[in-house]
């Protein structure tokens, strides 16, 4: 099998990049291990930044995002029993986000390249990535019902959006790659439950016990997360301990109340920073989480995604315009330049929010200063507006 450009993975990078690429002219073949059915069911993201809206909307997927998706306009901040809500338009010049879940994304993307688009495999486990220094990388690859028989792809370039267990980083040698990552004390407890949302935005609210996240999937589904020590099992706590627990850590002064509802699902995710650069090995490009990870807390990893495939097709059709592999060359090092300031961002809002076990008062008043100037002041609430909506594509 040969193609211009294999892709390595069906999640929201992998699928956009092949619309993207579809959609000048350029052909490709998309390998996905999983069924078509895991990728649609699995929960990730669901905040989409302005720059993400804007991208699915130009390349002919954002019609039932536009529909169905609930764009919100701020974010509300709680701590010491407050209220404080940050306007993006007002703070920002207009940007706002978007919810819209990460199923869905992939959902339509799906579609539109089984109707449009070049190969979609599903069920076709990457094995390995061969070549990649070389003019004409190959993909090894196995497909599910033929005997383990192995098959290979041969490309122009490989793009791995394969996440951080995929074989693509793995295909670059230790010696031309440097690794930075922290790893936090602390996880998030997340729930999906079958109750409409008790707040018309997102709220992130400070707590002495610790932080808690009121988020949504629809407007019948709340999605809500609370912070809990690192490894700990989410089903050690029953339904009735989160809701009570979340109404104690978002609680406030004003009388609000959170509605309760049947609980579908519990999970705790880890949280850390990682980041491995270069993002580029001769022909084998890494996007999303096969070159770095973000805490949740900055709603930052799908969208950093979305920024790095975009800056390949840019970058590709730019070669194909003027034969000029300038940008194609330039990959890594633009793609960082975003990573790293939302590599910073997703840092500052987790230490800014979450309660460190060892935590002294002190640290507790300088956390709680830091809120208060965001609420207070335009300058700082500006930089957190800009930051959540989204740093450019370009």
């Amino acid at each position: 099998m040969r193609t211009t450009v294999g892709i390595i993975g069906a999640g929201p990078a992998g699928l956009l990049l092949a619309r993207l690429l579809h959609n000048a002219g350029i052909d490709s073949v998309v390998l996905e291990s999983r069924d078509r059915a895991y990728v649609e069911q699995r929960q990730r993201a669901g905040i989409l930044e302005q720059g993400t809206v804007d991208v699915l909307r130009a390349a002919g997927a954002g019609g039932r995002m536009d529909r169905e998706g609930l764009r919100h306009d701020g974010i509300e901040l709680r701590f010491a029993r407050e209220r404080h809500r940050v306007d993006f338009p007002a703070l920002t010049g207009g940007s706002s986000v978007m919810v819209y879940a990460q199923t869905e994304v992939c959902k339509d993307l799906i579609a539109l390249q089984i109707e449009e688009g070049g190969p979609l495999l599903f069920e076709a486990e990457a094995l390995a990535v061969e070549g990649a220094e070389s003019e004409r990388p190959r993909v090894r690859f196995r497909r599910e019902g033929r005997e383990g028989r192995e098959d290979v792809l041969e490309c122009d370039y490989v793009v791995g959006c394969d996440g951080f267990w995929g074989v693509a980083r793995r295909a670059i040698p230790a010696e031309h790659s440097r690794v930075f990552e922290r790893t936090y004390p602390f996880g998030w407890l997340g729930i999906l439950a079958d109750v409409p949302p008790s707040h018309d935005e997102l709220v992130y609210a400070r707590h002495d016990r610790g932080f808690a996240l009121l988020s949504m999937r629809s407007p019948n589904v709340s999605r809500l997360y609370l912070q809990v020590p690192e490894g700990m099992d989410a089903g050690s706590w029953a339904d009735e301990e989160i809701w009570d627990e979340l109404e104690r850590r978002l609680e406030t002064a004003d009388g609000w109340s959170l509605e309760r509802g049947a609980i579908t699902s519990k999970s705790v995710t880890p949280m850390r920073s990682h980041v491995h650069e270069p993002m580029r090995y001769g022909r084998l490009f890494l996007a999303g989480d096969a070159a770095h990870i973000v805490p949740p807390t900055g709603a930052k990893g799908l969208n950093l995604a979305v920024g790095d495939v975009v800056t390949f097709a840019r970058a590709l059709v730019h070669l194909e315009e003027t034969g000029s592999a300038e940008r194609l060359d330039a990959y890594s090092e633009t793609c960082l330049r975003r990573v790293w300031q939302a590599e910073r961002f997703s840092y500052d809002m987790t230490t800014l929010l979450h309660r460190a076990p060892d935590a002294t008062p002190f640290e507790d008043r300088v956390q709680l200063a830091r809120l208060r100037r965001i609420a207070t002041s335009r300058a700082a609430g500006t930089d957190l507006a800009e930051g959540y909506t989204g740093f450019p594509l370009d």
